[in-house]
């Protein structure tokens, strides 16, 4: 049997590869995507029924396709993004192999099948496939993170990770405790009180925003003026990071709100400290609640004295600054260094303890001492192979569906270049200018 070869092969079918290869599709190249599952996984089976986009409607673009609603400020369905994915799919004639996972991708070749080869990619299937190029666009590799101490909770509670929750009504009858603060966490837990659900939420370093901020969202003001200081970072989910993680909490749900503990706790949701061990049917806590919150507040506001003082750089004319009311440490209070499962009648743990990034498949060498991609700016340390969907300097702006089209584009340039230049076709660089 002969070996494909394909000139660029993605390997994930979320909205950063199949961006990748509408953008390499507009520029006259083909590519072939593979996912393990179906395109659109993670959005239309990995997420829960009350999801919605954190980010507005009019941020939902593909390469070549704007959004065409008639809502742009609205917030999407999680499964309305992969409806609208699929059907870009289709309209760009992209080529998406459903189901066929990558086992690994080898680099270099010794005796590559055809000559511009630079990669083996060998499928679960058996079969391999070569390639000059890879884009590594793995969202849907991620696995879940869970602490060790899960193993050590009595089996008579429910257990699942944030991938794994779908509504109230799929959970045991009894209160549910929230492990993690983030986006995930938050959303959840006030998704099961306002299902009448008891619920307690072991907090997390987060951050927290306003929806709207001096005449645009806060994430706009985010995406278009480079503001100082290290406001957006993230440790990419390995160990703990020196600094708050990114982005701001905020929710999607009814036309788009600010979320936060106060909000949360306002709406009877019991607030305890993050989780640090286990005895028997007792979790063992930092009381560290009120730090937690101050240490949000703290954030939100140099996050928007960034902002104010990008503003005035700039000379934008925008709303007056609206004054933002100082912490107040009344609101919340430490739950104390216990919560007895049992006594609380806590019969779920949902875990919202995020993901590890699994890039394992990659050849040793295009990786770091943890496993993680080295990369600048999209492009890996091994020619012709790039990535998507990573965060850059830190900062995890990348990972929005906002900026799926701008890593998209960058991607396809580079393999534009590469193929340009091979050929000695130097006046097709002018379309890198487009």
């Amino acid at each position: 049997m002969m070996t494909e070869f394909v000139e660029t092969a993605v390997v994930g079918g979320g909205q950063q590869g199949c961006s990748v290869a509408g953008s390499l599709a507009r520029l006259g190249y083909r590519a072939v995507v593979f996912e393990r599952g179906e395109i659109g996984q993670a959005w239309a089976k990995e997420r829960w029924e009350s999801l919605r986009v954190n980010t507005p409607n009019r941020t939902v673009t593909f390469p070549g396709m704007p959004y065409d609603g008639d809502d742009p400020e609205g917030y999407m369905p999680a499964r309305e993004v992969a409806w609208r994915l699929r059907r870009y799919v289709a309209e760009a004639g992209i080529d998406v192999r459903e189901h066929t996972p990558v086992r690994s991708v080898e680099a270099p070749l010794d005796a590559p099948a055809h000559p511009d080869a630079r990669f083996r990619l060998h499928l679960e299937n058996g079969r391999s496939v070569e390639a000059r190029n890879v884009v590594a666009a793995l969202g849907g590799y991620s696995s879940p993170r869970l602490p060790e101490l899960t193993a050590r909770i009595d089996v008579s509670i429910t257990q699942l990770h944030t991938r794994y929750y779908r509504d109230p009504q799929s959970l045991p009858p009894g209160a549910v405790l929230v492990v993690g603060s983030g986006n995930s966490g938050q959303q959840i837990a006030e998704d099961l009180r306002d299902a009448g659900r008891q619920v307690y939420l072991a907090v997390g370093r987060h951050k927290t925003s306003p929806r709207r901020y001096r005449g645009a969202q806060v994430l706009d003001w985010l995406q278009l003026l480079p503001l100082e200081g290290n406001l957006e970072s993230a440790s990419g989910g390995r160990g703990d990071s020196p600094v708050l993680p990114g982005v701001s909490v905020l929710s999607g749900k009814a036309g788009g709100r600010d979320l936060s503990l106060g909000v949360l706790a306002c709406k009877g949701v019991t607030l305890v400290g993050t989780v640090r061990g286990v005895q028997g049917d007792i979790l063992l806590l930092e009381d560290n609640v009120r730090a937690i919150a101050r240490d949000a507040a703290r954030a939100e506001t140099e996050l928007l004295r960034a902002i104010d003082t990008a503003i005035e750089r700039h000379g934008l004319v925008v709303p007056e600054r609206t004054p933002v009311p100082p912490f107040n440490p009344s609101q919340f209070a430490d739950y104390g260094d216990k919560l007895d499962l049992a006594a609380q009648n806590i019969t779920t743990i949902v875990w919202a303890t995020g993901f590890v990034p699994d890039y394992g498949i990659l050849p040793r060498r295009a990786l770091d001492e943890s496993g993680m991609p080295v990369h600048h700016a999209g492009g890996g340390t091994l020619p012709g192979l790039y990535y998507a969907g990573l965060p850059e300097g830190g900062s995890v702006m990348p990972l929005l569906i906002a900026s799926t089209r701008i890593q998209a584009e960058r991607v396809a340039r580079g393999i534009h270049l590469d193929n340009t230049l091979r050929h000695r076709s130097p006046a097709a660089l002018g379309r890198l200018w487009g």
